[in-house]
């Protein structure tokens, strides 16, 4: 079995009084008796069926727009495990759970281990205050969420957004990365560091 797997989930993202239909990436990451899982996203049958028995050992939020933690919740509940987010998250986390308060805070430099495998918390505000990433050296990956993705930052034109700050949180502690690491975003296919590194400037000069 791969540590890392994947599904994808379809639903919508709503914020600033829009709504967009939206496909999203969840991962899991762990062996044949524990998982940690990223981003449950609109489907909380389907990412059920992909734990299966194992131990669910925390559900670890890349950031709380809705398309990000809708069945985060039900997933805790279900398997009584704790929801992770970085406490400046907390104005989009109760736009989609009033009534429900994370379990645990995430910080920079942070290590959640699953399996054995260690998954190290980077601070990348930009597309929202509290957004982070997860860099598993030993599997030579990143997963982003909504901060890097294939061709460019993430969007940074709604509320609680600043472009100026994804470009900051990017070229500081993502493109440090060593250029093979893989990156597995919130949305559509992965890239890696070294692919969109060279990209940078143009980004800045696009304001995207």
């Amino acid at each position: 079995m791969s540590p890392i797997e994947h599904l994808v989930t379809s639903g919508t993202f709503s914020l600033d009084g829009g709504t967009w239909e939206v496909d999203n990436n969840v991962w899991l990451i762990g062996d044949e008796r524990e998982v940690l899982v990223i981003d449950p996203a609109h489907d909380a049958d389907a990412v059920t069926e992909r734990i299966g028995d194992r131990r669910l050992t925390a559900i670890v939020c890349t950031h709380a727009h809705d398309d990000h933690v809708n069945q985060a919740p039900v997933l805790s509940d279900s398997f009584d495990a704790p929801i992770l987010l970085d406490p400046a998250e907390a104005p989009l986390w109760k736009l989609a759970h009033p009534d429900r308060q994370p379990d645990r805070e995430l910080s920079d430099g942070q290590v959640i281990t699953v399996a054995g495998i260690e998954l190290r918390v980077l601070s990348t505000p930009g597309h929202s205050p509290g957004s982070v990433c997860l860099h598993v050296p030993e599997l030579e990956t990143i997963f982003t969420g909504d901060t890097l993705f294939q061709g460019g930052p993430g969007a940074t034109g709604r509320s609680y957004s600043s472009f100026d700050t994804i470009i900051s949180s990017i070229s500081r502690d993502l493109l440090a990365l060593p250029g093979e690491t893989s990156v597995r975003t919130g949305h559509g296919g992965s890239t890696t560091i070294g692919a969109e590194a060279p990209h940078l400037e143009e980004w800045r000069a696009r304001g995207y």
